[in-house]
């Protein structure tokens, strides 16, 4: 049988504190003097796809369901919520009826 002797067992050393310093912000990036100038303007080519539905809506026939995602690459309800916006904030009256073969027309009315 062996003895341990108390004095030879190895104690872990306490690690001395390491400090952080804190993070720098990240700096805001500078526009170029061309982007200063261009950064305001809409592009030439650039459609309004709020204005294209009023024009399409304001129709004698009004616009469909389809025919406004069609235009506009948006999906039903992103339509449905745009009419919805329209009529209650926007201040138009809308039409909405469904012709025999099931499809929603939107017409803005008078």
């Amino acid at each position: 049988m062996s003895t341990i002797d108390s004095g030879n067992i190895s104690r872990p050393e306490a690690q001395p504190k390491v400090r952080r310093k804190p993070a720098k912000k990240a700096k805001a990036s500078k526009k170029s003097p061309q982007a200063k100038k261009t950064a305001g303007k809409p592009k030439a080519d650039a459609t309004n796809k709020k204005a294209d539905i009023i024009v399409m809506m304001k129709r004698a026939k009004g616009a469909t369901l389809a025919e406004i995602m069609a235009a506009t690459n948006w999906q039903a309800h992103t339509v449905r919520g745009f009419v919805s916006i329209l009529g209650s904030k926007g201040g138009e009256k809308i039409e909405s009826s469904k012709n025999a073969a099931g499809e929603r027309t939107y017409k803005i009315g008078k």
